[in-house]
């Protein structure tokens, strides 16, 4: 990347690389090194977004969720965003009940491994995969159930639709968790999915806010606003508090961002938003993209043959399966060298311990999500709904957008390079010089972007030094401009001649006409006689 190289040009270079058309709907997501979140925001220089020393690392991730993904036009988007989905499964953010869970992991092996085979499939061939962050065995058994008398004879894209459908149905599809408190200090979860604003906390869904009745969204510091305009002209405002305040900024943009994309017509609708009511505090704001509405119009004029898919294998990991367009590869056996017995839990807390983790964690370790405002309890009790048989806290969730390589991750994709599915009992692939490993680094889902480093001040103190200097424009601009208003309105009432109520009030004070005589007349005939001698001194030389 050239070091003025805008985020959309990295964007667009990915999509023509996977084929990808529909890629409104996806984004870029990077991690800096105070382990914060972030999406590439496409107007502004990759380098100038990036706080860490590069090579860069970022992910390719779905940022809005498609309102209904089995009408996506083409079956890469679909596969796409079903990759996302079942890592949002795996993750624990897609909770739901247990019938629920069983009949969306059994679609996963259908499209993964095709239908029942008992050669193939010995008797608890389902325990092998990892589904959810935690599982048990009547469980397993429920989905083996499923997916021997069930699906058979589904296609894996069959499968994958039948996913989607499912999926969509659930309140927790879409939500990308974003942990926070409320004014009682009760841990809960934020987030903006395609039909609204929700607060989920404990197994239950305490808030649910469409988008056309979200009136007004703003940040100070730690603390996150959220304005309501409901039924009955009843006013609300959803007060939470985030754990930093630069978690807090990421969710009020993900907020700016996820209203203007659902809630608009057309993208010419879109206005910059600040975080404050003054002109010269606070961040500004605007959503770059299309909307949806305009996204499904583009998407209905795309006439082309479909490209080809290759679908990987099952991977219990946190990078999605790799994507290729060529011919559909076999897979290949593999060299055996010794057998590891690795626990994918332990391989998640080994993760979740390292430079890896990143501030979405479970209830236990501070990543709870935020519930609602006192004001707003009582309003939207009615709203109240049972969302899963467990508590939603994605602490085992977080495998995230990684911060740099690491050796489990290094051999998860190694894995799914060969195409085969992984069960919990693998064998280690050798990582130097293998094919393999050369396939993972390519399609591995992480993107590597290698710029030239920014020397002078660290990014951070950079990025303070700028906000300082642009609020110090901000206030010295507004002060000119009210400076500049009264000069004007002095001179109307000096020198013109309007004789209107307002004026004529104003000139009749004694303060106004003490004013006039003893400080405004001597100035100005200093003023004139200055003028004068310039004038002179002109016409002499």
């Amino acid at each position: 990347l050239q070091r003025d190289a805008k985020g959309q040009y990295l964007f667009d270079l990915l999509c023509h690389h996977l084929n990808l058309l529909e890629k409104d709907y996806f984004g870029i997501r990077f991690v800096d090194p105070d382990k914060q979140r972030h999406w590439l925001e496409f107007t502004k220089s990759v380098v100038k977004q990036m706080r860490a020393q590069p090579p860069f690392t970022m992910c390719f991730r779905v940022k809005f969720y498609p309102t209904d993904p089995a009408a996506l036009k083409e079956e890469i988007t679909r596969y796409l965003v079903f990759l996302q989905i079942k890592r949002d499964l795996y993750h624990g953010r897609l909770l739901c009940k247990t019938s629920d869970a069983a009949l969306l992991a059994a679609y996963i092996l259908q499209a993964e491994i095709g239908d029942y085979d008992p050669g193939k499939h010995p008797e608890g061939y389902s325990s092998k995969f990892q589904f959810f962050p935690k599982h048990s065995e009547k469980l397993e058994r429920k989905i083996a159930e499923i997916h021997k008398s069930e699906l058979s004879g589904q296609t894996p894209a069959t499968s994958e639709l039948n996913f989607l459908r499912k999926a969509q149905t659930l309140e927790t599809y879409g939500v990308d968790p974003h942990p926070c408190k409320d004014v009682s200090g009760n841990a809960a979860f934020l987030a903006f999915t395609p039909f609204g604003f929700v607060v989920l906390q404990g197994n239950k869904r305490v808030h649910f806010i469409k988008w056309n009745e979200v009136t007004k969204m703003k940040f100070e510091g730690k603390t996150f606003y959220l304005y309501v305009s409901q039924k009955e002209e009843k006013k609300i405002i959803l007060t939470y508090f985030a754990p930093t305040p630069e978690a807090c900024k990421h969710l009020w943009k993900c907020g700016i961002e996820n209203q203007a994309f659902y809630k608009l017509e057309k993208s010419s609708q879109v206005r910059t938003v600040s975080s404050s009511n003054l002109f010269f505090k606070g961040s500004r704001f605007r959503y770059s993209g299309r909307v949806a509405k305009e996204v499904m119009e583009s998407s209905a004029k795309i006439k082309r043959e479909p490209p080809e898919i290759h679908r990987a294998g099952l991977v219990p990991s946190r990078s999605c399966p790799s994507i290729t367009h060529g011919p559909r590869l076999s897979s290949v056996p593999r060299t055996r060298r010794r057998a590891v017995h690795i626990s994918i839990m332990e391989g998640l807390e080994s993760l979740r311990d390292s430079a890896h983790s990143t501030p979405v964690r479970s209830a236990s370790h501070g990543d709870a999500f935020v519930a609602p405002g006192r004001s707003g309890r009582a309003e939207s009790s009615e709203r109240v709904a049972v969302i899963a048989d467990e508590n939603y806290s994605p602490a085992d969730s977080v495998l995230p957008t990684p911060v740099a390589e690491h050796s489990l991750e290094l051999m998860l994709l190694s894995r799914q390079a060969n195409g085969a599915p992984c069960s919990i009992e693998e064998e280690k692939e050798s990582e130097a010089g293998t094919p393999a490993a050369g396939e993972a680094e390519e399609a591995g889902g992480e993107l590597r972007a290698l710029c030239p480093g920014a020397g002078g001040l660290g990014p951070a103190q950079a990025e303070q030094v700028n906000k300082f200097v642009l609020s110090v424009l901000r206030l010295l601009l507004v002060t000119v401009g009210l400076l500049f208003v009264l000069l004007l309105l002095l001179i109307v009432l000096t020198e013109s001649d309007l004789d209107t109520a307002f004026f004529r009030d104003i000139r009749q004070t004694p303060e106004f006409e003490q004013f006039h005589y003893q400080y405004f007349c001597p100035l100005r005939r200093w003023f004139a006689c200055k003028v004068r001698a310039v004038v002179n001194l002109l016409i002499d030389t």
